[in-house]
């Protein structure tokens, strides 16, 4: 495979000690080692300069073509990555304890998720290098959108998801035509074995916690945030964290968009993870980074190994961002919550962001009086089981209005 960092890229620079590079297979610092995850770093007049050329270009990821490593030249998938849709609800703030709330749905991307921003330009970049196959490891919904994405293209690809990965997500991987392996292991182990098999079949890897270039896709739903809003722009941002690659894609492109001019200021990030699984909260309290337990019903932050952790604890510090776990139980209440009170349907990893602000709140981290900005990171569609968990069954009636009046009351 062969690959080369377009002119507006500056260097690859290590989080750790800042060793930088333009070696674009260089994805770990030669110092550091594993530890050392590398950055995109680009000219700052480019960004400086993107805001003015906005109005011209169409409404999705590609946009932002200044601030993301692919060249001028590349080819891009036809089905349309990017720009989803904001909304307010003064219900879902009231019952969240803060002033107001704007709820950025990305469960309307092409495979449902988040994700599909980062395999958008893993897919791009794979096929730029001249890869025979891409492959992933995920639990879930990064492997769907890798395998949306990579089916729009004719691009193979060969996905790793746990034995718990939920059935709607695995169905995707199927239906879009992706090589499935369900290991019997955690995400962990189904992650190093991913990159094990990836090394030695030489495939592109789009494992965004290794792959610097994957978060890059990521940031663009901050910069569409920073444009959909600009003066509106809430004092917090909230997602949810696993690995840590999304909430350190979601600094930098806030930090872009102030940048670039499209926002005043870079608001503040809630970090929010299950207390099942957070590792990063833990850490981010002691200091230090350490691994931690991974057990929690939103199975899209169940890990226990962040593998981009550096990254993303700079990232909440950089912006005097908050860390903080909420309980299943919380998640599953906001389950219930946001779709009910604001029409926007997440599954659990999505309104953990949710939970994790009304949690904020009454900790007296978020002042009642800030307005909050929610990113829902997946639709519910991928785990209707635990939807129907909480919600229970329909009413069984006989095709009668008497029995539809009985069940009535």
């Amino acid at each position: 495979m062969t690959l080369a960092l377009p002119d507006h890229v500056t260097t690859l620079c290590c989080v750790l000690c800042g060793f930088s590079t333009r070696d674009p297979w260089l994805w770990t610092c030669p110092d550091c080692g594993p530890a050392g995850r590398m950055d995109v770093r680009y000219a700052p007049e480019g960004v400086r300069n993107m805001a003015a050329r906005l109005h011209r270009r169409r409404r999705d990821l590609w946009r932002y073509r200044e601030v993301l490593p692919i060249g001028l030249d590349a080819i891009l998938p036809p089905i349309s990555v990017g720009w989803s849709p904001v909304s307010t609800s003064n219900r879902l703030a009231q019952w969240l304890g803060v002033r107001s709330v704007v709820v950025k749905d990305d469960g309307r991307n092409p495979s449902a998720s988040l994700k599909d921003r980062a395999s958008a330009v893993g897919v791009v970049l794979a096929i730029q290098a001249g890869a025979e196959r891409i492959a992933c490891a995920s639990t879930g919904n990064a492997a769907s959108s890798t395998a949306c994405i990579a089916a729009s293209m004719g691009l193979p690809a060969t996905i790793f998801v746990p034995a718990r990965a939920p059935a709607p997500k695995v169905a995707q991987l199927q239906v879009f035509g992706a090589q499935v392996f369900r290991v019997a292991a955690d995400y962990d182990r189904t992650w190093d074995l991913c990159a094990e098999v990836t090394a030695l079949k030489g495939w592109f890897n789009r494992n965004c916690a290794i792959n610097p270039y994957l978060v890059e896709g990521k940031k663009t739903v901050s910069l569409e945030l920073a444009e959909q809003l600009g003066s509106d722009m809430p004092a917090w941002v909230a997602v949810s964290v696993g690995d840590g690659c999304t909430v350190a894609g979601v600094v930098k492109g806030l930090e872009e968009a102030a940048l670039a001019g499209l926002i005043a200021r870079v608001p503040r990030v809630l970090a929010v993870q299950a207390e099942g699984a957070a590792p990063l909260v833990a850490s981010a309290a002691r200091g230090s980074f350490e691994p931690g337990e991974a057990n929690t019903v939103a199975d899209s932050i169940c890990v226990g190994t962040p593998r981009n952790p550096h990254k993303a604890l700079q990232a909440v510090a950089r912006c005097d961002g908050a860390w903080i776990a909420v309980s299943d139980d919380a998640i599953l209440e906001a389950l219930v919550a946001v779709p009910r009170l604001s029409g926007v349907f997440g599954e659990p990893a999505g309104v953990a962001a949710a939970a994790g602000v009304r949690q904020a709140v009454r900790q007296g981290i978020i002042d009642p009086t800030e307005d909050v900005a929610l990113l829902v990171t997946g639709n519910g569609l991928k785990d209707t089981a635990t939807a129907l968990s909480v919600v229970g069954p329909p009413t069984d009636v006989q095709p009668d209005v008497d029995a539809v009046l009985a069940a009535l009351g």
